[in-house]
């Protein structure tokens, strides 16, 4: 992106000092031309349309050209190619703590191979952050309660400053880090050590622990929706409306299941909101995308759909979300009556 970014700037900068030396020109010439001496009686001058329709014209074009050349930049930058090496971010007062989809974590570091296309996944456990790395000339807001992404390509090895750029607290200037680019063999050893299992793999260790195998089978019997392909699909909602099933929208359905309910499933399933780190929420996020494409072990069901038997949100102990700790396990209860509509 640096290079359309900072042509866009330095045609910006062209056209501002451009005009700005034009028309100081032309105010000193005119000030000369037309002084008292020259001219001492005020000539009346009429209106002429072909100057108005150029003074109008020219400047639309101009602000036409650039918003155009803009936004096409934009949606380059809102848009990943596809296949993209997907990284989660999670902003946090002070600090950035990143997950690779191969399982490493990292804190106020972030490793990435030269030449691939890296997707940021990020998303905030407090305030609002802002992801800023200079180097790359992208800055995106990381919001609390949803999921923002945005891309890069690294070109060159070294390492590049990290910033928030949105003002989130009295140490908002210490939440700095660097994004360390690697060759391709660096980064695949690096990658080797210290690995714990995928990020799926620890979403789907969540995903038996909570029971959410009791209703999201990988059969038609399930009280809830069958997950496996669904992520990156379109689900038609009982209200009638369509949505796609992103990583907002699965992390929506962990946290507030009741805000959109899929067609032909009633309202059963307890919220997670403050029971869940943001590391396990992303596991499970992590999870069901991996489903989707394949690489990822099918939900192993735990107790028959018609035992009565519904999965409940761990109890917490404070704030798990805060304390990053690990949720306690389900237990079984009778369900209530399930409301008709969520």
């Amino acid at each position: 992106m640096a290079g359309h970014v900072d042509a866009l700037y330095f045609a910006l900068v062209a056209i501002t000092a451009f005009f700005t030396i034009l028309i100081s020109v032309l105010i000193l010439y005119f000030a000369i031309r037309y002084r008292k001496g020259r001219n001492p009686q005020a000539t009346q001058i009429h209106g002429s349309t072909a100057l108005e329709l150029l003074w109008t014209g020219i400047p639309l074009g101009i602000v036409m050209i650039i918003f155009v050349w803009s936004s096409v930049i934009f949606f380059m930058q809102t848009r990943p190619p596809k296949g993209a090496m997907e990284v989660y971010a999670v902003g946090k007062q002070w600090m950035w703590k990143f997950q690779h989809t191969e399982g490493q974590r990292e804190i106020n570091e972030l490793h990435v191979p030269m030449g691939r296309d890296v997707r940021m996944v990020m998303t905030s456990q407090d305030v609002i952050h802002s992801f800023y790395v200079p180097a790359f000339r992208i800055k995106a807001d990381v919001l609390p309660g949803r999921y923002t992404s945005t891309w890069f390509h690294a070109t060159e090895p070294g390492r590049y400053h990290l910033f928030c750029a949105e003002y989130c607290g009295t140490q908002h200037s210490g939440m700095v880090g660097e994004v360390i680019v690697m060759e391709q063999g660096d980064y695949d050893r690096w990658a080797a050590g210290g690995v714990d299992g995928s990020l799926a793999s620890a979403g789907e260790k969540s995903f038996q622990q909570y029971g959410c195998s009791m209703c999201h089978r990988a059969d038609a019997a399930g009280r809830g929706p069958n997950l496996i392909g669904a992520f990156g699909k379109p689900v038609l909602l009982d209200d009638g409306r369509t949505v796609t099933a992103d990583e907002s929208y699965i992390r929506e359905s962990i946290l507030n299941p009741g805000v959109k309910i899929v067609s032909g499933f009633k309202n059963i399933m307890p919220t997670f909101q403050g029971q869940l780190s943001e590391e396990e929420v992303i596991g499970l996020v992590a999870y069901v995308k991996a489903l989707g494409n394949g690489t990822a072990n099918l939900p192993i069901p735990v107790s028959e759909p018609d035992s009565g038997v519904y999965p409940v949100a761990p109890k917490s102990e404070g704030s798990a979300a805060k304390s990053d700790k690990t949720a306690t396990p389900p237990v079984k209860v009778t369900p209530p009556k399930p409301a008709a509509k969520q």
